[in-house]
């Protein structure tokens, strides 16, 4: 499932453990830091993109044009968050770190990249605005806490913002990947068909189907898990320096 709160819910399962993890070495401490920093910046830069188009058009028609390389660049630079979590500098599971972010590099590069018709659909700049203030929050949650100096503003929002934020993301998300259906069926991208050396066949406008009807029964899922760790964290003070 590729949520725009799949960022949100990156560090869930760490949020919840009862018990504190020991946490990277001063080295490993810094490059997390830097990187951190580093993506704030970058969807700092997406942010500003957007607004700077919206004044110059007049309009929210069309943003994505603006910000498509540096979503591209900073979205696939995620993939390093894997990473981090093989090797064991952050506490995060590869499995579902892995999930989440390749869900939303899938939907950058396989959906929206992939097929063009739909960049200039309004649902795009909706999942995109999504990603792009969760980001902003999530990556300075995480740098703060890295640095043991997290302001409660950004303990809350990163904590309250995904009630709006969440839903918004996944309704662009979903009426995106719709959009770009009859467009896949039409030119049969990426799709295999028989017979071939392989035998084997497949079908990528069936595949977004199943991705569509992915969202039912997790979105809720998630969706309330979040909303009883909000209960959780903001009840108390805890130590998030060592959550990735």
């Amino acid at each position: 499932m590729s949520a725009a709160a799949a960022g949100i819910g990156r560090a869930v399962h760490s949020d919840a453990a009862p018990k504190k993890k020991k946490g990277p070495g001063a080295l490993a401490t810094a490059y997390l830091v830097i990187y951190n920093v580093v993506m704030t910046a970058g969807w700092l830069v997406i942010a500003v993109g957007l607004a700077r188009a919206y004044v110059a058009r007049g309009s929210y028609h069309g943003l994505y044009y603006s910000i498509e390389k540096p979503l591209k660049f900073f979205q696939t630079g995620a993939l390093l968050e894997i990473l981090h979590c093989a090797a064991g500098i952050v506490p995060s599971s590869v499995v579902l770190t892995g999930f989440q972010v390749m869900s939303r590099v899938f939907l950058t590069w396989a959906v929206t990249h992939s097929v063009r018709e739909v960049q200039s659909e309004d649902s795009v700049l909706l999942f995109v605005a999504a990603w792009t203030v969760t980001e902003i929050i999530r990556y300075s949650f995480y740098t703060f806490s890295l640095l043991n100096h997290l302001p409660y503003l950004i303990k809350w929002a990163r904590y309250t913002f995904f009630i709006a934020l969440y839903p918004m993301g996944v309704t662009g998300e979903l009426l995106t990947i719709y959009a770009a259906l009859p467009y896949v069926q039409k030119t049969g991208l990426y799709s295999i068909t028989l017979p071939n050396k392989y035998n084997f066949s497949f079908d990528y406008h069936s595949f977004l189907i199943l991705v569509m009807i992915s969202y039912i029964p997790l979105f809720p899922q998630l969706y309330f898990h979040m909303i009883r760790q909000r209960k959780k964290v903001l009840g108390h003070i805890e130590d998030y320096s060592k959550v990735e």
